[in-house]
């Protein structure tokens, strides 16, 4: 399986999750086996912990799809005395109505961290709780305005997804889909950076410039991507596909597809060990 073709992996992914189900099929499985899925394991979660029954109700079950699902959560997570939730809740419902590719992504990056991340066993787990992958949907919804021209609102969204999450993704990033972040604390991830599909980052990661110039300055990561925490990618350089970043490393020149590298700077080390390092998550060399 060569996953820099995204598409191919994603459909794999969630053909997987299908075979995990134990519920007999009924017909919105057929049609949404991702938010059947969620809904299942909502209502186990009630069973299992009764005082968060208003939670998981008024963040999952009370919702028809993950679309509107997600509007609520960030809408909750991102309102404060400036900017009341009902508000929020309207400019995350259009962004998510206007353009399904934004559900679309938040499907493919709730598979990533379901795949890859150890320490999650249901699928409600990200949205409820995970600020990588809540912090990663709040920045959808910041591009979707600054795409609209809408700056000083998406800057408004940056800065609360900042606040609460304490992830910094600056609206104007162009960032794919099959995105995990793991942990996620003090994620930096510049103006003019780009993120392929199906890459994983853990905490501390920083795709940044290296001083005060303008116009393009930022990393380019291509597809199947694994970032090691605490890695420092700087400048507008290339990261190649399938390629791994050695937790700690300060990365200052183009990282050639399919290799492993460490060390400040960072040197290439060896190959990527795997066809797939963003999934396997294996950052030992």
């Amino acid at each position: 399986m060569d996953i820099c073709a995204s598409s191919t992996y994603l459909g794999s992914q969630f053909a997987s999750l299908e075979a995990k189900m134990s519920r007999p099929k009924t017909q919105l499985e057929h049609f949404d086996p991702v938010w059947a899925q969620i809904s299942s394991e909502a209502e186990a979660a009630i069973r299992d912990e009764p005082l968060l029954g208003g939670v998981i109700h008024s963040g999952i079950l009370h919702h028809p799809s993950l679309g509107r699902a997600l509007a609520y959560r960030l809408s909750m997570k991102l309102a404060s005395t400036e900017m009341p939730e009902q508000l929020l809740r309207e400019i995350c419902d259009s962004a998510l109505a206007s353009d399904p590719a934004i559900e679309a992504a938040a499907r493919a990056d709730l598979v990533a961290v379901y795949e890859r991340d150890p320490a999650c066993h249901r699928m409600i787990q990200p949205i409820l709780f995970f600020k990588g992958y809540q912090a990663l949907q709040a920045y959808r919804v910041g591009h979707w305005l600054w795409q609209q021209g809408r700056r000083d609102m998406a800057y408004f969204v940056q800065m609360r997804v900042t606040e609460m999450f304490g992830v910094d993704v600056h609206p104007a990033a162009r960032l794919g889909q099959g995105i995990m972040i793991d942990h996620a604390h003090s994620i930096v991830i510049g103006e003019t950076a780009v993120v392929g599909d199906n890459v994983s980052m853990l905490h501390s990661v920083t795709l940044g410039g290296t001083g005060k110039e303008d116009g393009d300055r930022h990393p380019k990561i291509e597809n199947g991507v694994l970032i090691g925490a605490g890695a420092k990618i700087l400048g507008n350089i290339r990261v190649g596909h399938c390629s791994r970043i050695a937790a700690g490393s300060v990365v200052l020149q183009d990282v050639p597809p399919c290799t492993t590298v460490a060390g400040v700077p960072a040197r290439i080390v060896g190959e990527a060990g795997c066809d797939q390092p963003s999934v396997t998550m294996d950052q030992q060399f």
